[in-house]
Protein backbone atom coordinates (compact mmCIF):
# COMPACT_ATOMS: atom_id res chain seq x y z
CA UNK A 1 0.00 0.00 0.00
CA UNK A 2 1.62 3.50 -0.59
CA UNK A 3 0.44 6.83 1.10
CA UNK A 4 1.71 10.23 1.77
CA UNK A 5 2.34 11.83 4.81
CA UNK A 6 4.34 15.14 6.17
CA UNK A 7 4.92 15.68 2.46
CA UNK A 8 6.78 12.40 1.95
CA UNK A 9 5.72 8.99 0.25
CA UNK A 10 5.10 6.02 2.05
CA UNK A 11 4.78 2.07 2.00
CA UNK A 12 3.04 -0.27 3.83
CA UNK A 13 3.31 -4.25 3.28
CA UNK A 14 2.50 -7.48 4.59
CA UNK A 15 3.81 -10.70 4.55
CA UNK A 16 -0.17 -12.15 4.87
CA UNK A 17 -2.24 -9.88 2.59
CA UNK A 18 -5.23 -10.52 5.09
CA UNK A 19 -3.26 -8.50 7.96
CA UNK A 20 -3.23 -5.32 5.67
CA UNK A 21 -6.22 -3.91 6.82
CA UNK A 22 -5.84 -4.15 10.42
CA UNK A 23 -2.27 -3.18 9.92
CA UNK A 24 -3.48 0.08 7.69
CA UNK A 25 -5.38 1.20 10.78
CA UNK A 26 -2.22 0.88 12.79
CA UNK A 27 -0.13 3.19 10.84
CA UNK A 28 -2.85 6.01 10.73
CA UNK A 29 -3.03 5.61 14.60
CA UNK A 30 0.55 6.17 14.62
CA UNK A 31 1.32 8.90 12.59
CA UNK A 32 -2.46 10.45 14.25
CA UNK A 33 -0.57 10.06 17.53
CA UNK A 34 2.71 11.44 16.89
CA UNK A 35 1.68 14.12 14.42
CA UNK A 36 -0.09 15.44 17.78
CA UNK A 37 2.42 15.20 20.02
CA UNK A 38 5.66 16.30 17.36
CA UNK A 39 4.28 18.44 14.54
CA UNK A 40 5.85 21.78 14.83
CA UNK A 41 4.29 23.49 12.22
CA UNK A 42 0.52 23.00 13.99
CA UNK A 43 -0.30 25.15 17.11
CA UNK A 44 -2.03 22.82 19.05
CA UNK A 45 0.75 20.34 19.09
CA UNK A 46 2.30 19.20 22.22
CA UNK A 47 5.86 19.90 20.73
CA UNK A 48 4.73 23.86 20.07
CA UNK A 49 3.31 24.09 23.77
CA UNK A 50 6.46 23.14 25.01
CA UNK A 51 8.52 24.99 23.09
CA UNK A 52 6.56 28.01 23.84
CA UNK A 53 6.73 27.13 27.55
CA UNK A 54 10.32 28.04 28.34
CA UNK A 55 11.51 28.08 32.35
CA UNK A 56 7.57 26.06 33.21
CA UNK A 57 7.37 21.92 33.39
CA UNK A 58 5.01 20.88 30.60
CA UNK A 59 2.50 17.92 31.35
CA UNK A 60 3.37 15.36 28.02
CA UNK A 61 1.97 12.20 26.28
CA UNK A 62 2.86 9.17 26.64
CA UNK A 63 3.82 9.49 22.89
CA UNK A 64 5.50 12.32 23.16
CA UNK A 65 7.62 11.09 25.96
CA UNK A 66 8.30 8.32 23.85
CA UNK A 67 9.62 10.66 20.70
CA UNK A 68 11.74 12.75 23.40
CA UNK A 69 13.91 10.02 24.56
CA UNK A 70 14.25 8.21 21.03
CA UNK A 71 15.93 11.52 20.24
CA UNK A 72 17.90 11.71 23.15
CA UNK A 73 18.70 8.22 22.66
CA UNK A 74 20.19 9.46 19.08
CA UNK A 75 22.20 12.43 20.47
CA UNK A 76 23.93 10.29 22.77
CA UNK A 77 24.25 7.35 20.09
CA UNK A 78 26.10 10.11 18.20
CA UNK A 79 28.15 12.22 20.36
CA UNK A 80 25.69 14.99 20.18
CA UNK A 81 25.54 15.08 16.57
CA UNK A 82 21.56 14.24 16.19
CA UNK A 83 20.54 17.65 18.53
CA UNK A 84 17.35 17.71 18.68
CA UNK A 85 17.36 21.27 19.98
CA UNK A 86 18.21 22.60 16.64
CA UNK A 87 14.84 24.25 15.76
CA UNK A 88 16.27 27.77 16.55
CA UNK A 89 18.83 27.32 14.03
CA UNK A 90 16.30 25.91 11.72
CA UNK A 91 13.88 29.19 12.20
CA UNK A 92 17.09 31.27 11.50
CA UNK A 93 17.81 29.70 8.13
CA UNK A 94 13.71 30.25 7.17
CA UNK A 95 12.49 26.86 7.93
CA UNK A 96 9.69 28.06 9.65
CA UNK A 97 7.11 26.47 7.37
CA UNK A 98 5.77 23.05 5.77
CA UNK A 99 9.10 22.85 3.37
CA UNK A 100 6.96 22.70 0.06
CA UNK A 101 6.03 26.46 0.94
CA UNK A 102 9.42 27.33 1.34
CA UNK A 103 11.53 25.15 -1.50
CA UNK A 104 11.58 27.29 -4.21
CA UNK A 105 12.18 30.82 -2.38
CA UNK A 106 14.62 32.25 -1.49
CA UNK A 107 14.37 33.97 2.29
CA UNK A 108 16.24 35.83 3.92
CA UNK A 109 18.13 35.17 6.67
CA UNK A 110 20.24 35.47 9.98
CA UNK A 111 22.93 34.83 12.04
CA UNK A 112 23.84 30.91 12.59
CA UNK A 113 22.16 30.29 16.09
CA UNK A 114 24.06 27.68 17.90
CA UNK A 115 21.71 25.21 19.45
CA UNK A 116 21.60 24.76 23.25
CA UNK A 117 22.14 20.91 23.79
CA UNK A 118 20.61 18.32 25.13
CA UNK A 119 21.59 19.34 28.67
CA UNK A 120 19.02 22.29 28.78
CA UNK A 121 16.11 19.72 28.02
CA UNK A 122 14.99 18.03 31.66
CA UNK A 123 12.39 15.63 31.57
CA UNK A 124 10.90 14.29 34.09
CA UNK A 125 9.77 10.45 34.03
CA UNK A 126 8.22 9.82 37.16
CA UNK A 127 5.84 12.71 36.59
CA UNK A 128 5.88 12.73 32.65
CA UNK A 129 7.10 16.41 32.17
CA UNK A 130 9.25 18.26 30.84
CA UNK A 131 11.49 21.51 30.98
CA UNK A 132 13.47 23.85 28.30
CA UNK A 133 15.39 26.19 29.70
CA UNK A 134 14.91 29.62 28.25
CA UNK A 135 16.32 29.56 24.39
CA UNK A 136 15.64 26.11 23.50
CA UNK A 137 13.34 24.55 21.42
CA UNK A 138 13.01 21.69 20.33
CA UNK A 139 12.25 19.83 16.19
CA UNK A 140 11.65 16.02 16.84
CA UNK A 141 10.89 15.85 13.05
CA UNK A 142 13.49 13.36 12.45
CA UNK A 143 13.44 10.67 14.79
CA UNK A 144 9.58 10.68 15.40
CA UNK A 145 9.30 9.71 11.36
CA UNK A 146 11.79 7.16 12.14
CA UNK A 147 9.96 5.90 15.29
CA UNK A 148 6.59 5.89 13.76
CA UNK A 149 7.69 2.97 11.14
CA UNK A 150 9.89 1.01 14.27
CA UNK A 151 6.72 1.53 16.60
CA UNK A 152 4.26 -0.09 13.54
CA UNK A 153 6.38 -2.81 12.46
CA UNK A 154 6.78 -4.08 15.96
CA UNK A 155 3.11 -4.02 16.40
CA UNK A 156 2.00 -5.52 12.82
CA UNK A 157 4.50 -8.05 12.86
CA UNK A 158 2.51 -10.53 15.60
CA UNK A 159 0.78 -11.08 12.08
CA UNK A 160 3.38 -11.82 10.13
CA UNK A 161 6.45 -10.24 8.24
CA UNK A 162 6.27 -6.46 7.22
CA UNK A 163 7.65 -3.38 6.60
CA UNK A 164 6.57 0.17 6.84
CA UNK A 165 8.06 2.99 5.17
CA UNK A 166 7.89 6.85 5.61
CA UNK A 167 10.30 8.78 3.53
CA UNK A 168 12.99 6.79 3.21
CA UNK A 169 13.13 5.58 6.91
CA UNK A 170 12.47 1.49 6.49
CA UNK A 171 10.98 -1.09 9.39
CA UNK A 172 11.53 -4.42 8.53
CA UNK A 173 10.00 -7.39 10.62
CA UNK A 174 10.15 -10.71 9.09
CA UNK A 175 10.38 -12.00 6.02
CA UNK A 176 7.53 -11.10 2.87
CA UNK A 177 5.23 -13.49 0.87
CA UNK A 178 8.45 -14.05 -1.39
CA UNK A 179 11.09 -14.56 1.25
CA UNK A 180 13.36 -11.30 2.78
CA UNK A 181 11.70 -7.88 1.74
CA UNK A 182 13.64 -6.07 -1.12
CA UNK A 183 14.22 -2.45 -0.09
CA UNK A 184 15.03 0.01 -2.34
CA UNK A 185 17.90 2.64 -1.96
CA UNK A 186 17.64 6.06 -2.99
CA UNK A 187 18.88 9.51 -2.66
CA UNK A 188 15.66 11.37 -3.65
CA UNK A 189 12.78 11.30 -1.19
CA UNK A 190 11.12 9.03 -3.92
CA UNK A 191 11.97 5.95 -4.65
CA UNK A 192 13.34 5.43 -8.38
CA UNK A 193 13.04 3.00 -10.72
CA UNK A 194 16.08 2.01 -11.34
CA UNK A 195 17.32 2.78 -8.00
CA UNK A 196 19.58 -0.47 -6.14
CA UNK A 197 17.47 -2.66 -3.64
CA UNK A 198 18.63 -4.65 -0.41
CA UNK A 199 17.24 -7.59 1.13
CA UNK A 200 16.73 -7.61 4.71
CA UNK A 201 14.42 -10.00 7.10
CA UNK A 202 15.06 -7.39 10.21
CA UNK A 203 16.30 -3.89 11.36
CA UNK A 204 15.80 -0.91 10.23
CA UNK A 205 17.16 1.14 7.52
CA UNK A 206 17.22 5.02 6.72
CA UNK A 207 18.45 7.67 4.37
CA UNK A 208 19.90 11.02 4.85
CA UNK A 209 20.83 13.58 2.11
CA UNK A 210 22.04 16.87 1.92
CA UNK A 211 20.71 17.41 -1.41
CA UNK A 212 16.73 16.47 -1.43
CA UNK A 213 15.13 19.09 1.31
CA UNK A 214 17.28 22.36 -0.02
CA UNK A 215 15.78 26.05 -0.36
CA UNK A 216 17.76 29.20 -0.51
CA UNK A 217 19.06 31.76 1.82
CA UNK A 218 20.16 35.33 0.86
CA UNK A 219 20.88 33.70 -2.71
CA UNK A 220 22.78 30.43 -1.24
CA UNK A 221 22.03 27.01 -1.12
CA UNK A 222 21.38 25.27 2.00
CA UNK A 223 19.83 22.11 4.01
CA UNK A 224 17.72 20.77 6.40
CA UNK A 225 20.79 18.98 8.44
CA UNK A 226 22.39 21.32 10.91
CA UNK A 227 25.52 21.36 12.33
CA UNK A 228 24.85 21.84 16.00
CA UNK A 229 28.74 22.18 15.92
CA UNK A 230 28.76 25.41 13.57
CA UNK A 231 24.24 26.33 13.82
CA UNK A 232 24.50 25.97 10.19
CA UNK A 233 23.72 23.65 7.31
CA UNK A 234 25.87 20.95 6.77
CA UNK A 235 28.91 20.94 3.91
CA UNK A 236 30.20 17.58 4.24
CA UNK A 237 31.83 15.50 1.59
CA UNK A 238 28.52 13.18 1.59
CA UNK A 239 25.56 13.93 -0.30
CA UNK A 240 23.52 10.72 0.75
CA UNK A 241 24.45 8.37 3.64
CA UNK A 242 22.15 5.03 4.70
CA UNK A 243 22.67 3.13 6.83
CA UNK A 244 21.17 -0.14 8.18
CA UNK A 245 20.75 -0.73 12.14
CA UNK A 246 18.94 -2.74 14.70
CA UNK A 247 16.07 -0.52 14.46
CA UNK A 248 15.19 2.61 12.02
CA UNK A 249 15.31 5.36 14.74
CA UNK A 250 19.15 3.84 14.73
CA UNK A 251 19.74 3.95 11.67
CA UNK A 252 18.36 7.27 11.05
CA UNK A 253 20.02 8.90 14.07
CA UNK A 254 23.74 7.09 12.06
CA UNK A 255 22.24 8.05 8.85
CA UNK A 256 22.43 11.54 9.31
CA UNK A 257 25.25 12.05 11.62
CA UNK A 258 27.79 10.11 9.19
CA UNK A 259 26.89 13.40 7.04
CA UNK A 260 28.14 15.70 9.80
CA UNK A 261 31.30 12.89 10.63
CA UNK A 262 32.27 13.72 7.22
CA UNK A 263 35.71 11.36 6.37
CA UNK A 264 35.17 9.90 9.99
CA UNK A 265 31.96 8.43 9.07
CA UNK A 266 32.85 5.26 8.02
CA UNK A 267 34.68 4.82 11.20
CA UNK A 268 31.66 5.89 13.68
CA UNK A 269 29.39 3.67 12.00
CA UNK A 270 31.68 0.67 11.83
CA UNK A 271 32.66 1.19 15.05
CA UNK A 272 28.99 1.11 16.16
CA UNK A 273 28.44 -2.24 14.63
CA UNK A 274 26.17 -1.09 11.28
CA UNK A 275 26.63 -1.43 8.19
CA UNK A 276 26.21 2.24 5.78
CA UNK A 277 26.37 3.68 2.09
CA UNK A 278 28.06 6.70 1.58
CA UNK A 279 27.68 8.39 -1.70
CA UNK A 280 30.19 11.57 -3.01
CA UNK A 281 28.46 14.67 -4.10
CA UNK A 282 30.60 13.30 -7.37
CA UNK A 283 28.20 9.56 -6.99
CA UNK A 284 31.20 7.73 -6.09
CA UNK A 285 29.54 5.17 -3.62
CA UNK A 286 31.53 3.96 -0.81
CA UNK A 287 30.27 0.61 1.72
CA UNK A 288 30.81 0.64 4.89
CA UNK A 289 30.75 -2.91 7.42
CA UNK A 290 28.43 -5.41 6.22
CA UNK A 291 26.60 -3.80 3.53
CA UNK A 292 24.11 -6.22 1.93
CA UNK A 293 24.28 -7.04 -1.36
CA UNK A 294 22.81 -4.56 -4.00
CA UNK A 295 20.92 -5.51 -6.98
CA UNK A 296 18.79 -3.59 -9.65
CA UNK A 297 14.94 -4.29 -11.36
Amino acid sequence: MKFSIWGLSGTLATQDANALPAATTRLWQWIDLVDNACNRFRADSEISRVNHSPGRPVDISPTFELALRAALAASDATDGLCDPTVLPALLAMGYDRDYDEIRDRNLTGAAPVLPRGVNTIHLDLDNHRVMLEPGTQLDLGASAKALVVDQVANEIAAWGGAVVEIGGDVAVRGEGPRGPWAIGVSDSLDLRANAPTISLRHGGVATSSLTTRTWRVNGERVNHVIDPRTGSFATGPYATASVTAASCVTANAFATAALLWGEDAAYHVAQAGWSGRLVRHDGTVEFVGGWPEEARG
